[in-house]
């Protein structure tokens, strides 16, 4: 599928993708880590959220249980545990933003703290694929590359699916690109496959 896929095409591709045995089987990857990429326009950011939990509801109908994990979510329930959401709300008007992002770059490290949480959802649920999403909200103290390249030991019993507000593009002289929101063209990724591409 290329080109601009309209909201209802992508949401019945999606649904009969991860609901095939194919795809839960992790079938036709070639031993690659089963790593997917939902690309979709930035501005239907909002009408994504909403497709995504009618996705999640149709899919539990054919008893395929997903894990679903907002970046976003999960972040906040980070700071707060550790305890520092409250000190980072009063020090926010009075700092640099490259400060802050720094700040919350070494509070989410992927390796240190995001993986291990992702890592314990995981464990403590029965799912048979894994939803992230969030991704826009979280830039740019966290990056999608970051994320996926940190959960590749975690996450390789059953599918994942980013979803992801921009282009996820193969150029053979380019490799392959995460351009978030359409714009942001630096994040190198090579190990995920498109799931808009994927056929069942």
């Amino acid at each position: 599928m290329n080109g601009v896929i309209d909201r209802r095409t992508r949401a019945e591709h999606l649904f009969k993708v991860v609901s095939s045995s194919r795809f839960l089987n992790k079938q036709g990857l070639g031993n690659e880590v089963p790593f997917f990429i939902c690309p979709f326009g930035a501005e239907d950011g909002l009408t994504m959220v909403d497709d995504r939990k009618d996705l999640i509801n149709r899919l539990g109908h054919e008893s395929v249980t997903v894990l679903d994990i907002d970046l976003y979510d999960l972040s906040m329930e980070i700071l707060a545990e550790r305890e520092i959401l409250d000190q980072l709300l009063d020090i926010e008007p009075d700092t640099e933003k490259a400060e802050l992002k720094e700040m919350l770059q070494g509070v989410l490290d992927p390796q240190d703290h995001l993986i291990p949480k992702i890592a314990e959802r995981i464990e403590n649920s029965g799912h048979d694929v894994i939803f992230l999403s969030g991704v826009g909200e979280v830039y740019p103290y966290l990056r999608s590359h970051n994320i996926l390249n940190n959960l590749q030991s975690t996450a390789k019993d059953k599918p994942t699916v980013l979803f992801f507000p921009g282009n996820y593009t193969h150029a053979l002289a380019t490799g392959a690109s995460l351009d978030l929101f359409g714009l942001l063209h630096d994040d190198k990724y090579y190990r995920a496959f498109n799931i808009m591409n994927y056929e069942v």
